[in-house]
């Protein structure tokens, strides 16, 4: 397996249609984490914990099969791309995940991009990118 792919977890270790977070970042920056969802056909998927155009964290939504559904049905991800088709649409960011031998892994290199401008030039100024930390 290729150095850029981390083990986070095993995958019966994982909460069925419940959000586990994953931290990125050094402790003294404040950046999002990535939400893992596992779906109940063992799918898992990994978002950045932000709504699209809404704000706020994600992980408080209910899995239903392939959609990511908010309280009281405020908004809805399709995991499958990342896009929020209700109540208005955008992209939320999605990383790529492995499962091998019964582990999950992220790519390392997807989860240091900064994900966004604020975070850019956060990692620019301390001439550092984010690293990932297990919640």
């Amino acid at each position: 397996m290729p150095e850029q792919w981390k083990m986070i977890c095993r995958l019966k270790d994982m909460p069925l249609a419940r959000a586990r977070m994953v931290q990125r970042g050094l402790a003294w920056q404040d950046l999002p984490a990535v939400a893992l969802l596992r779906a109940f056909d063992d799918t898992v998927y990994a978002l950045l914990d932000t709504l699209p155009c809404l704000g706020g964290p994600l992980a408080h939504g209910v899995l239903m099969e392939k959609t990511l559904v908010g309280p009281n049905n405020s908004w809805i991800i399709e995991l499958e791309s990342g896009r929020l088709v209700a109540p208005v649409q955008g992209l939320a960011r999605l990383y790529a995940v492995r499962i091998m031998d019964g582990r999950i892994y992220l790519d390392v290199n997807a989860l240091n991009i900064p994900a966004s401008k604020a975070e850019q030039a956060l990692a620019g100024a301390f001439a550092v990118l984010p690293h990932v930390q297990m919640a």
